[in-house]
């Protein structure tokens, strides 16, 4: 079957590196990039504009192009969405409404990114497992247990074709954090090459689930080109790979760059992280449709410092 895809929230950290696979795959014509305000200059392949809360404008992107995939990432993250919790509901919830009407009634395969935000001081903090109680207390995490069971309402009631991911902190050399708790796990290796010195905005104890961002685009694809009988999940599939402390992540890096030092200064998203998960069990996932991840903390390391290096140096 010919693919036509289009991708929301295209230029974040999961979709500037989600959106060259999908070309790679299909066909840069193929593949839509649906932008907002900030667009990449050196952006290469098919784009559009617009606002993914407004359905009038996305119905008439969907009926220019008669898409058959869509990649739903446009999201508020948490940091972010604590300072406009009212935006944060309107992007989050809202906006994927308009993209389960419009796929339910056209019958479109729907990927959407939900997050580890959904558990809260209730949950599990050790390999939580797929089924527990989802008692977040950030308006970004409320916004992800509010789309997951929006998702599951939509497959049980009109048949939607809905698959989902609770992706832990994604750590990427492409694109700088975009202000997610677990951003710290990124800044560090920026400001590691630039300064060598780093204040990290949790305590060197605080522990969570990440995942370097190759593998989380593997999943991604992996789970969207599953066959339908094996998706046993219609809520937001657990997604794990590594769990580390920000002191563990530290004495990695000083390996490459031995001069580092890091000064630890909590501020308020320790709140946010002392709520989620220090693991996270997601045999499920594995057991479903063979997911499996390739980069712990050792070889993801070299490999951001490596590539950060080549960065910044053009």
């Amino acid at each position: 079957m010919h693919e036509k895809i289009l991708v929301t929230g295209p230029f974040g950290q999961i979709g500037s590196e989600l959106v060259p696979k999908l070309q790679e795959r299909y066909g840069k014509e193929n593949v839509v990039a649906l932008g907002h305000r900030h667009i990449p200059d050196d952006f290469q392949g098919s784009l559009e504009t617009g606002d993914v809360r407004d359905m009038d404008e996305m119905k008439k992107l969907f009926d220019k192009y008669g898409f058959t995939q869509v990649y739903h990432l446009a999201s508020l993250l948490s940091a972010v969405g604590e300072k406009k919790p009212e935006l944060a509901w309107d992007v989050n919830v809202n906006g994927l409404k308009i993209f389960l009407d419009i796929c339910s009634e056209r019958n479109i395969k729907l990927f959407w990114a939900s997050s580890i935000a959904v558990f809260g001081p209730t949950s599990p903090m050790e390999n939580t497992p797929q089924h527990t109680i989802l008692e977040p207390t950030s308006i970004y995490g409320i916004t992800k247990v509010t789309g997951e069971l929006l998702c599951k309402y939509y497959h049980e009631r009109y048949g939607l074709d809905v698959r989902s991911l609770r992706y832990p902190g994604l750590i990427s050399w492409k694109e700088e954090p975009g202000g997610g708790t677990t951003d710290y796990a990124v800044e560090i290796f920026y400001e590691a090459i630039e300064e060598g010195k780093y204040t990290c905005f949790v305590s060197q104890e605080t522990k969570l689930p990440m995942m370097y961002m190759d593998d989380a685009v593997r999943g991604t694809l992996m789970l969207m080109e599953a066959e339908p009988d094996d998706i046993t999940i219609r809520m937001s599939y657990n997604h794990a790979a590594l769990s580390f402390t920000a002191k563990e992540l530290e004495e990695e890096i000083r390996k490459h760059i031995p001069e580092l030092r890091v000064d630890y200064v909590p501020d308020e998203r320790q709140n946010i992280a002392d709520t989620w998960p220090d693991t996270i069990d997601d045999s499920t996932a594995r057991k479903d449709w063979g997911w499996d991840h390739e980069f712990d903390l050792p070889n993801m390391t070299k490999e951001m410092i490596a590539n950060l290096k080549r960065k910044m140096a053009k």
